[in-house]
């Protein structure tokens, strides 16, 4: 029989890693507003130099994630909730793959697409919210660990930015649609645009 103080440091143990992930995954997403940074200037150097950091840290995030199953192996039915955990650290990874994809799919752009008309100011919107929900979310990690009880209120914080986020991504979308004449850029911006509308999609589920 496990007492209570072994449960409280498994507990512990597996927020330390959870953090650990989420503090990753906020690099990653850092850095993909670089990524954006370098494509409007045409940097393509440092553009491949924030790609080659994106992929490390994904990397990164899947030894966080592979800690994490087996930490949760070796406690076994001592965590009640350990299918939760894992699934919340599943979709954190998953968030990364997202930060991975966008920062590819910027990379080939014609960046005279993205400083078309108000695409290129709404293209940044969008990435600072769903950048937005990663920091809120890695928020949220380290408050259960010091102060749970203000733990919906960041939920419902991430909600409402959730939400502005879809709002953007709409209004994006219409706007490459219209403006963009090219379908390859169009495409192109509309599947970036999307990814970054489920990265936060993933935010809220891990959030959840």
């Amino acid at each position: 029989m496990f007492s209570g103080q072994s449960e409280e440091q498994a507990r512990r143990k597996i927020l330390a890693v959870l953090l650990d992930e989420t503090r990753k995954v906020l690099e990653s997403a850092r850095e993909l507003t670089n990524v954006y940074k370098f494509v409007i200037e045409g940097k393509k150097k440092d553009i491949e130099l924030s790609i080659i950091k994106i992929s490390k840290a994904e990397d990164e995030i899947e030894s966080f994630r592979r800690a994490l199953t087996r930490e949760l192996a070796e406690v076994g039915s001592i965590i009640m909730n350990r299918e939760d955990l894992l699934r919340t650290s599943y979709e954190i990874e998953e968030i990364a793959g997202y930060s991975s994809g966008i920062a590819f799919r910027l990379s080939i752009i014609d960046n005279k697409a993205l400083k078309k008309g108000k695409i290129k100011e709404e293209f940044s919107e969008l990435i600072e919210t769903s950048l937005e929900l990663v920091q809120k979310l890695s928020e949220m990690i380290r408050t259960l660990s010091t102060n749970p009880s203000t733990v919906m209120d960041i939920a419902q914080d991430m909600q409402k930015i959730e939400r502005e986020t879809d709002t953007k991504y709409r209004e994006l979308v219409k706007r490459i649609m219209k403006e963009i004449p090219d379908p390859k850029n169009a495409m192109m911006l509309k599947d970036a645009a999307e990814h970054i509308e489920e990265m936060a999609d993933r935010c809220l589920a891990a959030s959840d």
